[in-house]
Protein backbone atom coordinates (compact mmCIF):
# COMPACT_ATOMS: atom_id res chain seq x y z
CA UNK A 1 0.00 0.00 0.00
CA UNK A 2 1.35 3.41 -0.99
CA UNK A 3 1.12 5.93 1.84
CA UNK A 4 4.01 8.34 1.26
CA UNK A 5 4.74 9.88 -2.16
CA UNK A 6 7.85 11.86 -3.10
CA UNK A 7 7.00 14.28 -5.92
CA UNK A 8 10.13 15.69 -7.55
CA UNK A 9 8.88 18.43 -9.84
CA UNK A 10 5.66 20.14 -8.76
CA UNK A 11 4.46 21.62 -12.03
CA UNK A 12 1.31 21.05 -14.08
CA UNK A 13 1.69 17.27 -14.49
CA UNK A 14 3.21 16.54 -11.09
CA UNK A 15 0.76 18.82 -9.31
CA UNK A 16 -2.20 17.35 -11.18
CA UNK A 17 -1.10 13.82 -10.25
CA UNK A 18 -0.87 14.88 -6.61
CA UNK A 19 -4.37 16.39 -6.65
CA UNK A 20 -5.81 13.38 -8.50
CA UNK A 21 -4.27 11.00 -5.97
CA UNK A 22 -5.47 13.10 -3.03
CA UNK A 23 -8.97 13.19 -4.48
CA UNK A 24 -9.12 9.40 -4.68
CA UNK A 25 -7.80 8.61 -1.19
CA UNK A 26 -7.07 10.35 2.10
CA UNK A 27 -4.29 7.98 3.10
CA UNK A 28 -1.47 9.72 1.17
CA UNK A 29 1.20 12.11 2.38
CA UNK A 30 2.88 13.90 -0.53
CA UNK A 31 6.36 15.39 -0.11
CA UNK A 32 7.37 17.90 -2.78
CA UNK A 33 10.74 18.99 -4.09
CA UNK A 34 11.13 21.94 -6.48
CA UNK A 35 12.17 25.58 -6.39
CA UNK A 36 11.26 27.29 -3.08
CA UNK A 37 8.70 29.59 -4.70
CA UNK A 38 7.01 26.64 -6.42
CA UNK A 39 6.84 24.72 -3.13
CA UNK A 40 5.34 27.76 -1.39
CA UNK A 41 2.57 27.86 -4.00
CA UNK A 42 2.05 24.09 -3.88
CA UNK A 43 1.66 24.15 -0.09
CA UNK A 44 -0.76 27.08 -0.28
CA UNK A 45 -2.91 25.24 -2.84
CA UNK A 46 -2.86 21.98 -0.87
CA UNK A 47 -1.08 20.12 -3.67
CA UNK A 48 1.62 18.81 -1.32
CA UNK A 49 1.65 18.17 2.42
CA UNK A 50 5.29 18.97 3.13
CA UNK A 51 8.42 20.17 1.37
CA UNK A 52 11.88 18.61 1.10
CA UNK A 53 15.15 20.50 1.05
CA UNK A 54 16.73 18.18 -1.51
CA UNK A 55 15.91 15.07 -3.58
CA UNK A 56 17.57 12.70 -1.11
CA UNK A 57 15.45 13.94 1.79
CA UNK A 58 12.29 13.70 -0.32
CA UNK A 59 12.69 10.03 -1.24
CA UNK A 60 14.18 8.45 1.89
CA UNK A 61 10.87 7.21 3.36
CA UNK A 62 8.73 7.27 0.22
CA UNK A 63 6.73 4.30 -1.03
CA UNK A 64 6.38 5.96 -4.45
CA UNK A 65 8.79 8.37 -6.14
CA UNK A 66 7.52 10.42 -9.11
CA UNK A 67 10.03 12.30 -11.28
CA UNK A 68 7.87 14.98 -12.91
CA UNK A 69 10.44 17.14 -14.69
CA UNK A 70 11.82 17.48 -18.23
CA UNK A 71 13.81 14.48 -19.44
CA UNK A 72 17.25 15.98 -18.86
CA UNK A 73 16.40 16.72 -15.23
CA UNK A 74 14.92 13.23 -14.79
CA UNK A 75 18.30 11.68 -15.61
CA UNK A 76 20.08 13.92 -13.09
CA UNK A 77 17.47 13.19 -10.42
CA UNK A 78 17.94 9.44 -10.90
CA UNK A 79 21.63 9.92 -10.12
CA UNK A 80 20.80 11.99 -7.04
CA UNK A 81 18.21 9.68 -5.50
CA UNK A 82 19.75 6.29 -6.36
CA UNK A 83 21.61 5.83 -3.02
CA UNK A 84 18.66 7.07 -0.94
CA UNK A 85 15.55 5.28 -2.22
CA UNK A 86 14.35 2.73 0.32
CA UNK A 87 14.06 -0.95 -0.73
CA UNK A 88 10.62 -1.80 -2.04
CA UNK A 89 9.76 1.71 -3.23
CA UNK A 90 8.34 2.22 -6.73
CA UNK A 91 10.02 4.85 -8.91
CA UNK A 92 8.42 6.33 -12.01
CA UNK A 93 8.64 9.37 -14.29
CA UNK A 94 6.35 11.31 -16.63
CA UNK A 95 8.70 11.96 -19.57
CA UNK A 96 7.49 11.56 -23.16
CA UNK A 97 10.53 9.51 -24.24
CA UNK A 98 11.08 6.27 -22.40
CA UNK A 99 14.03 4.16 -23.60
CA UNK A 100 16.85 6.51 -22.46
CA UNK A 101 15.23 6.98 -19.05
CA UNK A 102 14.79 3.25 -18.46
CA UNK A 103 18.36 2.62 -19.63
CA UNK A 104 19.70 5.18 -17.17
CA UNK A 105 17.57 3.78 -14.35
CA UNK A 106 19.01 0.34 -15.10
CA UNK A 107 22.53 1.75 -14.76
CA UNK A 108 22.22 3.77 -11.56
CA UNK A 109 19.48 2.27 -9.37
CA UNK A 110 20.40 -0.48 -6.88
CA UNK A 111 17.23 -2.31 -7.96
CA UNK A 112 16.44 -1.44 -11.60
CA UNK A 113 13.22 -3.48 -11.44
CA UNK A 114 11.82 -0.82 -9.08
CA UNK A 115 11.54 1.67 -11.95
CA UNK A 116 8.59 1.78 -14.35
CA UNK A 117 8.55 4.44 -17.05
CA UNK A 118 5.42 6.55 -17.34
CA UNK A 119 3.99 8.84 -20.01
CA UNK A 120 0.67 10.57 -19.30
CA UNK A 121 -0.60 11.70 -22.69
CA UNK A 122 -2.34 14.83 -21.54
CA UNK A 123 -1.52 18.42 -20.72
CA UNK A 124 -2.75 21.98 -20.90
CA UNK A 125 -1.92 25.21 -22.67
CA UNK A 126 -1.08 26.56 -19.21
CA UNK A 127 1.88 25.34 -17.18
CA UNK A 128 2.85 25.46 -13.54
CA UNK A 129 1.34 24.21 -10.31
CA UNK A 130 -1.20 27.05 -10.25
CA UNK A 131 -2.98 25.28 -13.13
CA UNK A 132 -2.82 21.78 -11.62
CA UNK A 133 -6.09 19.94 -12.21
CA UNK A 134 -7.23 16.73 -10.46
CA UNK A 135 -9.28 15.81 -13.56
CA UNK A 136 -6.42 16.24 -16.05
CA UNK A 137 -6.00 12.46 -16.45
CA UNK A 138 -9.67 11.60 -16.92
CA UNK A 139 -9.86 9.39 -20.05
CA UNK A 140 -6.22 10.18 -20.87
CA UNK A 141 -3.96 7.38 -22.05
CA UNK A 142 -1.25 6.74 -19.46
CA UNK A 143 1.53 4.56 -20.88
CA UNK A 144 3.57 2.43 -18.50
CA UNK A 145 6.87 0.92 -19.67
CA UNK A 146 8.21 -1.82 -17.35
CA UNK A 147 11.90 -2.74 -17.21
CA UNK A 148 13.16 -4.62 -20.25
CA UNK A 149 12.24 -8.29 -20.13
CA UNK A 150 9.69 -7.98 -17.33
CA UNK A 151 6.45 -9.80 -18.27
CA UNK A 152 3.23 -7.78 -18.09
CA UNK A 153 1.83 -10.08 -15.40
CA UNK A 154 4.87 -9.48 -13.20
CA UNK A 155 4.77 -5.72 -13.84
CA UNK A 156 1.09 -5.59 -12.93
CA UNK A 157 1.91 -7.28 -9.63
CA UNK A 158 5.07 -5.33 -8.77
CA UNK A 159 3.62 -1.92 -9.60
CA UNK A 160 0.11 -2.60 -8.32
CA UNK A 161 0.14 0.35 -5.91
CA UNK A 162 0.93 2.85 -8.68
CA UNK A 163 -1.52 1.22 -11.08
CA UNK A 164 -4.32 1.50 -8.52
CA UNK A 165 -3.67 5.23 -8.01
CA UNK A 166 -3.55 5.90 -11.74
CA UNK A 167 -6.78 4.01 -12.36
CA UNK A 168 -8.48 6.01 -9.63
CA UNK A 169 -7.34 9.21 -11.37
CA UNK A 170 -9.45 8.22 -14.40
CA UNK A 171 -6.47 7.41 -16.62
CA UNK A 172 -6.67 4.58 -19.14
CA UNK A 173 -3.53 2.49 -18.77
CA UNK A 174 -1.57 1.00 -21.65
CA UNK A 175 1.54 -1.13 -21.09
CA UNK A 176 4.22 -0.95 -23.80
CA UNK A 177 7.89 -1.77 -24.21
CA UNK A 178 9.95 1.41 -24.05
CA UNK A 179 11.37 1.09 -27.59
CA UNK A 180 7.90 0.48 -29.02
CA UNK A 181 6.55 3.53 -27.20
CA UNK A 182 9.31 5.76 -28.52
CA UNK A 183 8.84 4.65 -32.13
CA UNK A 184 5.11 5.29 -31.90
CA UNK A 185 5.64 8.66 -30.23
CA UNK A 186 8.02 9.71 -33.00
CA UNK A 187 5.26 9.10 -35.56
CA UNK A 188 2.16 10.41 -33.80
CA UNK A 189 3.63 13.12 -31.58
CA UNK A 190 7.13 14.26 -32.45
CA UNK A 191 6.82 14.29 -36.26
CA UNK A 192 3.54 16.29 -36.19
CA UNK A 193 5.22 18.90 -34.00
CA UNK A 194 8.07 19.33 -36.47
CA UNK A 195 5.69 19.41 -39.45
CA UNK A 196 3.56 22.06 -37.74
CA UNK A 197 6.68 24.20 -37.23
CA UNK A 198 7.71 23.65 -40.86
CA UNK A 199 4.27 24.55 -42.27
CA UNK A 200 3.96 27.65 -40.10
CA UNK A 201 7.40 28.90 -41.04
CA UNK A 202 6.73 28.22 -44.73
CA UNK A 203 3.53 30.27 -44.56
CA UNK A 204 5.34 33.05 -42.71
CA UNK A 205 8.01 33.09 -45.43
CA UNK A 206 5.34 33.30 -48.15
CA UNK A 207 3.68 36.09 -46.18
CA UNK A 208 6.69 38.28 -46.88
CA UNK A 209 5.70 38.02 -50.54
CA UNK A 210 2.01 38.71 -49.96
CA UNK A 211 0.39 39.88 -46.72
CA UNK A 212 -2.82 37.96 -47.49
CA UNK A 213 -1.14 34.58 -46.77
CA UNK A 214 -1.55 34.63 -43.00
CA UNK A 215 -4.95 36.31 -43.27
CA UNK A 216 -6.15 33.28 -45.23
CA UNK A 217 -4.36 30.74 -43.01
CA UNK A 218 -7.49 29.70 -41.15
CA UNK A 219 -9.62 26.55 -41.09
CA UNK A 220 -7.61 23.41 -41.77
CA UNK A 221 -4.27 25.20 -41.84
CA UNK A 222 -4.87 26.70 -38.42
CA UNK A 223 -5.89 23.30 -37.03
CA UNK A 224 -2.83 21.60 -38.51
CA UNK A 225 -0.42 24.18 -37.09
CA UNK A 226 -1.94 24.72 -33.65
CA UNK A 227 0.94 22.91 -31.92
CA UNK A 228 3.49 25.13 -33.68
CA UNK A 229 2.98 27.50 -30.75
CA UNK A 230 4.60 24.98 -28.36
CA UNK A 231 7.72 26.39 -26.67
CA UNK A 232 11.05 24.95 -27.81
CA UNK A 233 12.16 24.62 -24.18
CA UNK A 234 9.58 21.86 -23.80
CA UNK A 235 10.80 20.06 -26.93
CA UNK A 236 14.58 20.38 -26.59
CA UNK A 237 15.05 17.29 -24.42
CA UNK A 238 12.48 15.28 -26.42
CA UNK A 239 14.25 15.88 -29.73
CA UNK A 240 17.59 14.85 -28.23
CA UNK A 241 16.27 11.83 -26.30
CA UNK A 242 14.33 10.36 -29.25
CA UNK A 243 16.81 11.51 -31.88
CA UNK A 244 17.17 8.24 -33.80
CA UNK A 245 13.47 7.44 -34.04
CA UNK A 246 12.62 10.98 -35.10
CA UNK A 247 15.29 10.92 -37.83
CA UNK A 248 13.93 7.60 -39.13
CA UNK A 249 10.39 8.95 -39.13
CA UNK A 250 11.44 12.15 -40.89
CA UNK A 251 13.15 10.01 -43.53
CA UNK A 252 9.98 7.98 -44.07
CA UNK A 253 7.98 11.20 -44.27
CA UNK A 254 10.37 12.70 -46.85
CA UNK A 255 10.12 9.55 -48.98
CA UNK A 256 6.32 9.57 -48.78
CA UNK A 257 6.24 13.24 -49.70
CA UNK A 258 8.42 12.57 -52.73
CA UNK A 259 6.09 9.75 -53.85
CA UNK A 260 3.14 12.11 -53.53
CA UNK A 261 4.99 14.75 -55.53
CA UNK A 262 5.80 12.23 -58.25
CA UNK A 263 2.14 11.20 -58.55
CA UNK A 264 1.09 14.82 -58.84
CA UNK A 265 3.79 15.59 -61.41
CA UNK A 266 2.65 12.60 -63.48
CA UNK A 267 -0.99 13.69 -63.06
CA UNK A 268 -1.74 10.20 -61.75
CA UNK A 269 -5.15 11.10 -60.34
CA UNK A 270 -6.11 7.47 -59.69
CA UNK A 271 -3.13 7.03 -57.38
CA UNK A 272 -3.88 10.34 -55.67
CA UNK A 273 -7.50 9.33 -55.20
CA UNK A 274 -6.39 6.06 -53.61
CA UNK A 275 -4.04 7.99 -51.28
CA UNK A 276 -6.96 10.17 -50.19
CA UNK A 277 -9.17 7.10 -49.69
CA UNK A 278 -6.56 5.33 -47.56
CA UNK A 279 -5.98 8.47 -45.48
CA UNK A 280 -9.70 8.94 -44.90
CA UNK A 281 -10.18 5.33 -43.81
CA UNK A 282 -7.20 5.50 -41.43
CA UNK A 283 -8.35 8.87 -40.05
CA UNK A 284 -11.82 7.55 -39.26
CA UNK A 285 -10.31 4.65 -37.28
CA UNK A 286 -8.53 6.97 -34.83
CA UNK A 287 -10.20 7.01 -31.38
CA UNK A 288 -12.04 10.31 -30.93
CA UNK A 289 -12.53 10.01 -27.20
CA UNK A 290 -9.11 9.56 -25.64
CA UNK A 291 -6.17 11.93 -25.38
CA UNK A 292 -3.59 9.49 -26.71
CA UNK A 293 -3.10 6.16 -28.50
CA UNK A 294 -5.47 3.60 -27.00
CA UNK A 295 -8.60 1.61 -27.82
CA UNK A 296 -11.73 3.76 -28.08
CA UNK A 297 -14.61 3.94 -25.67
CA UNK A 298 -18.03 2.73 -26.79
CA UNK A 299 -19.76 5.67 -28.48
CA UNK A 300 -23.28 6.72 -29.29
CA UNK A 301 -24.65 9.81 -31.02
CA UNK A 302 -27.66 11.78 -29.86
CA UNK A 303 -29.46 14.65 -31.55
CA UNK A 304 -30.20 17.73 -29.45
CA UNK A 305 -32.61 20.53 -30.29
CA UNK A 306 -31.30 24.10 -30.39
CA UNK A 307 -32.98 25.24 -27.19
CA UNK A 308 -31.95 26.00 -23.59
CA UNK A 309 -31.71 22.87 -21.46
CA UNK A 310 -31.32 20.39 -24.32
CA UNK A 311 -27.96 19.09 -23.08
CA UNK A 312 -29.21 19.07 -19.49
CA UNK A 313 -32.12 16.83 -20.57
CA UNK A 314 -29.69 14.30 -22.09
CA UNK A 315 -27.33 14.26 -19.12
CA UNK A 316 -30.09 14.18 -16.50
CA UNK A 317 -31.86 11.32 -18.28
CA UNK A 318 -28.71 9.20 -18.07
CA UNK A 319 -27.94 10.34 -14.53
CA UNK A 320 -31.35 9.24 -13.30
CA UNK A 321 -30.77 5.84 -14.92
CA UNK A 322 -27.33 5.64 -13.20
CA UNK A 323 -25.53 5.47 -16.57
CA UNK A 324 -22.09 7.08 -16.31
CA UNK A 325 -20.85 9.22 -19.24
CA UNK A 326 -17.07 8.95 -19.66
CA UNK A 327 -16.70 11.53 -22.45
CA UNK A 328 -18.85 14.05 -24.30
CA UNK A 329 -18.26 16.10 -27.46
CA UNK A 330 -20.39 18.49 -29.49
CA UNK A 331 -19.83 17.49 -33.13
CA UNK A 332 -21.96 20.02 -34.99
CA UNK A 333 -24.76 22.48 -34.44
CA UNK A 334 -26.76 24.81 -36.65
CA UNK A 335 -28.67 27.66 -35.14
CA UNK A 336 -32.37 26.87 -35.09
CA UNK A 337 -32.01 23.20 -36.08
CA UNK A 338 -29.91 21.65 -33.32
CA UNK A 339 -26.82 19.49 -33.34
CA UNK A 340 -25.26 16.14 -32.51
CA UNK A 341 -23.42 15.08 -29.36
CA UNK A 342 -21.05 12.13 -29.19
CA UNK A 343 -21.22 10.37 -25.82
CA UNK A 344 -18.54 7.88 -24.74
CA UNK A 345 -19.17 5.00 -22.33
CA UNK A 346 -16.95 2.41 -20.73
CA UNK A 347 -18.20 -0.64 -22.67
CA UNK A 348 -20.73 -1.95 -25.21
CA UNK A 349 -23.24 -3.06 -22.57
CA UNK A 350 -23.35 0.44 -21.07
CA UNK A 351 -23.78 2.12 -24.45
CA UNK A 352 -26.73 -0.16 -25.25
CA UNK A 353 -28.36 0.72 -21.93
CA UNK A 354 -27.78 4.41 -22.69
CA UNK A 355 -29.42 4.15 -26.13
CA UNK A 356 -32.49 2.43 -24.71
CA UNK A 357 -32.72 4.99 -21.87
CA UNK A 358 -32.45 7.99 -24.20
CA UNK A 359 -34.98 6.61 -26.68
CA UNK A 360 -37.52 5.99 -23.90
CA UNK A 361 -37.10 9.69 -23.03
CA UNK A 362 -37.99 10.63 -26.61
CA UNK A 363 -34.43 11.41 -27.73
CA UNK A 364 -32.86 10.32 -31.03
CA UNK A 365 -29.84 8.16 -30.16
CA UNK A 366 -27.90 5.79 -32.41
CA UNK A 367 -24.60 4.02 -33.06
CA UNK A 368 -22.62 4.49 -36.25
Amino acid sequence: MIQRVALLGVGLIGGSLALAFKRSTDRLTIIGYDRPDVLDEALRLGVIDARAADPAAAVQEADLVILATPIGAILHLLDAIAPHVRPGAIITDVGSVKAPVLAHAREVLPDPTAFVGGHPMTGSEHGGVAHADPFLFENATYVLCPPAGMPAVEATRDFAGLIELLQRSGARLLMLEADVHDRIAATVSHLPQLLAVLLMNLAAERATEHEAVLKLAAGGFRDMTRIAASPFAMWRDILVANHGNILDTLGDCAAALQRLRNRLAAEDLDALEEAFRQARAARESIPRDSKGFLRPLADLYVHAEDRPGALLHIVQTLYEAEVNIKDIELLKIREGTGGTFRLGFVDEATVQTAIETLRRAGLKAHRL
